[in-house]
């Protein structure tokens, strides 16, 4: 019998402050760029998930004015520190940025894959 691989959560983490000076046009730059990942990630049969996606409406209702506020840092990196442990794997990209890089070694430590290029990951369709 011929078994299709598994279709995996996979978080992708990059960028989304850093380098940016909280720029707007290079955040949402950044948050596409992520988005464009989890499409590609969609498209090769896996359910690709950013942080971004989920926590940024959420510090909006939570009275965030914007990042590193107090709600800001309250709930950006603990909010995806929480969907990562339901995540099958990690998929790094972009440049540098501690908080992609935090959630690579928080894979790591809970032996989650992490892979740094979508042609790593096989495809589930």
């Amino acid at each position: 019998m011929n078994r299709r691989p598994h279709p995996l959560m996979i978080l992708v983490a990059g960028p989304y402050r850093s380098g940016t000076g909280d720029d707007p046009r290079k955040l949402e730059a950044n948050v596409r760029a992520m988005n464009e990942a989890a499409l590609a990630l969609f498209r090769a049969g896996h359910l690709g998930v950013t942080g971004e996606a989920l926590a940024l409406p959420l510090l909006e209702t939570a009275g965030s004015t914007g990042p590193g506020d107090a709600v800001y840092e309250e709930m950006f990196h603990p909010f995806a520190e929480q969907l990562l442990l339901r995540c099958d794997a990690v998929l790094r990209i972009g440049g540098p940025s501690e908080g992609a890089d935090l959630m690579v070694g928080r894979a790591r430590a809970w032996g989650k894959d992490v892979y740094t290029s979508l042609d790593d990951i096989p495809a589930a369709r």
